[in-house]
């Protein structure tokens, strides 16, 4: 038995799952005619309170959607120096919108709105204008950090009276929300766009969806045109996230746990020196001693799988085909 713990969007569908996709009704997305996309748009914009929405192949494609939406050639995109947008998404901040950015520090992933008022630009023309603030919930290369709507309403009031856009990149939100227990409409009451990302922990093999005013999404399908993601027939993947809403988003609970108890198992090793607060489904050990190459070389000879995260950490992710029987057996491997 190989364990897969590299990320959460390993996960396959379910077996309600795949009958839920085989049996979608399917119509021309691009025409507005796939009555199960349109389903799974109004159903989540509902559920967090905003106007509308719009199903993408990939989170990275959201992101990147509302950047676009929010800045203009020479202005400014502020966020963590560890978010997705700006590490993991190809330099598509500059590629996509030609935009700078700048980059800020933050216990575990998170800034504060201290932090971002210090970082809005003058009136100068010798510096990019400031127009979009994007923030991330939960934080990968936090180890899941969680913020919570304290910590956002601060930011959200700053952005409101500095006339800035601000963006979630909820690739990994719900794994925040059940969590917290904070009702989604009060996030969508704090934000411009939001992008949740429905092939992690909620298990579809494919998508993302992007939410925001009716005007910024009509927009949105200009944008995602232009970049390749008008698809068909996408019902059959939409159907997916309709299941995932209404049958996965409760049993995440199941992966902190598991995430958790993973943590302390690897605090038993002599070469992890620390393991990063597991908050959600994200576990980041700090080795001494070994190199990340060494020491998931050994994980590999166990038929263990990890993600190197920086000098001297090793990712590891929970997910829904990660279970108890996985979790007693990673266990036993690694003693």
């Amino acid at each position: 038995m190989i364990i897969d713990l590299r990320s959460d969007t390993l996960t396959k569908p379910t077996t309600g799952m795949r009958e839920a996709m085989f049996s979608a009704p399917v119509g021309d997305d691009v025409f507005g005619e796939d009555p199960t996309v349109n389903a799974l748009e109004e159903k989540i914009a509902k559920l967090f309170g905003m106007e509308a929405a719009i199903f993408c192949p990939s989170g990275t494609m959201t992101n990147q959607i509302a950047i676009r939406l929010h800045t203009r050639i020479q202005t400014e995109v502020i966020c963590h120096k560890y978010s997705h947008i700006y590490l993991y998404e190809g330099g598509g901040i500059m590629a996509n919108s030609l935009a700078s950015v700048k980059l800020l520090d933050g216990d575990l992933g998170k800034i504060t709105a201290t932090q971002v008022a210090a970082s809005i630009n003058p009136d100068d023309i010798h510096a990019p204008e400031t127009t979009m603030v994007s923030l991330e919930n939960t934080m990968n290369k936090g180890g899941g950090s969680i913020y919570t709507l304290d910590e956002i309403k601060p930011i959200h009031a700053l952005c409101r009276e500095k006339g800035l856009k601000l963006h979630l990149d909820g690739a990994r939100l719900f794994n925040a929300l059940v969590e917290t227990g904070e009702n989604p409409a009060d996030w969508g009451a704090q934000f411009d766009t939001i992008s949740i990302c429905l092939s992690k922990g909620l298990g579809c093999p494919i998508g993302s969806v992007l939410l925001g005013s009716k005007a910024d999404i009509k927009r949105a399908r200009k944008v995602r045109k232009v970049f390749g993601g008008g698809m068909r027939q996408a019902g059959f993947l939409a159907a997916a996230g309709i299941y995932a809403l209404d049958h996965q988003v409760d049993r995440l609970k199941e992966d902190h746990a598991r995430a958790r108890k993973l943590g302390e198992m690897l605090l038993d090793l002599p070469v992890v020196s620390e393991v990063l607060p597991v908050s959600t489904n994200i576990v980041i050990a700090r080795l001494e001693g070994t190199t990340p190459e060494e020491f998931m070389s050994k994980l590999s000879q166990k038929d263990i799988k990890s993600v190197k995260f920086g000098a001297d950490l090793v990712r590891f992710v929970t997910h829904h085909d990660f279970g108890d029987e996985q979790l007693e057996e990673f266990g036993r491997r690694i003693r």
